[in-house]
């Protein structure tokens, strides 16, 4: 028999106070991050609460097209059924239409900021060095996964880019591994992958679509941190 230890409603109340402490610890390493990167506390909760509803809005931005996979070579045997079988294979090779939509908390929050972090920092050629090499390697990583979408691996993108950040500009690393991180995730992951979503069998296809928990947000956001580790060791 299966039993808790405490009384139901004190164990529910040691849960949610749990969870209430693991969200504030998070939110504290979030903010400890953006304020890493430049950003001013008030602007670091805003990006936080943007962030967080944003997880929940999709703007559909483009809609691919059906896509048939080539048919079997036809047999010439004109036979009723086999006509009909050879008719009902290619219909069973119709991929129906991918919409693709991109997340405002998990694609555009960070978009916009890495944009804001490389004009303001002025960090032309680096950044666009450090996020070519980025979008390289993540490109080279990323795989399809039928129904779902395209993956990465977790952590392989933001040591990758804590550590290229540090090499190309050890003074300005976190801003640079923000920037990196997020573009280099978008472009490597996402954009360069959008024919490879065509094929996974998912009605709609999310850029940034698990908010906080996506690749594009976390890759930033780990960069950061380990930016921050690699400059003070």
């Amino acid at each position: 028999m299966n039993y808790l230890p405490l009384p139901v409603p004190l164990f529910a109340l040691l849960v949610v106070a749990f969870l209430v402490v693991v969200a504030l610890i998070q939110i504290g390493i979030l903010r400890y991050a953006y304020l890493a990167i430049g950003v001013s506390s008030r602007a670091a909760m805003a990006l936080l609460l943007g962030s967080l509803i944003g997880s929940y809005i999709n703007i559909p931005i483009l809609e691919l097209p059906k896509r048939v996979a080539p048919s079997v070579e036809e047999s010439h045997d004109y036979r009723h059924h086999r006509i009909r079988q050879n008719r009902q294979r290619l219909r069973g090779n119709v991929i129906a239409r991918t919409v693709i939509a991109v997340n405002v908390g998990g694609a555009v929050i960070p978009a916009l900021l890495s944009f804001y972090l490389w004009f303001k920092n002025r960090m032309w050629w680096n950044g666009l060095f450090a996020t070519a090499v980025i979008t390289a390697i993540i490109h080279m990583l990323a795989y399809p996964v039928p129904s779902v979408g395209i993956a990465v691996p977790v952590f392989v993108p933001p040591i990758a880019t804590a550590l290229v950040a540090v090499l190309i500009a050890r003074e300005n690393a976190a801003a640079l591994a923000y920037v990196s991180g997020s573009l280099g995730t978008l472009i490597g992951a996402d954009l360069l992958n959008l024919d490879a979503v065509r094929g996974l069998g998912a009605p709609v296809a999310s850029i940034g679509g698990a908010g906080t928990f996506d690749g594009i947000f976390l890759t930033g956001i780990m960069a950061v941190l380990l930016a921050g580790f690699c400059r003070q060791s």
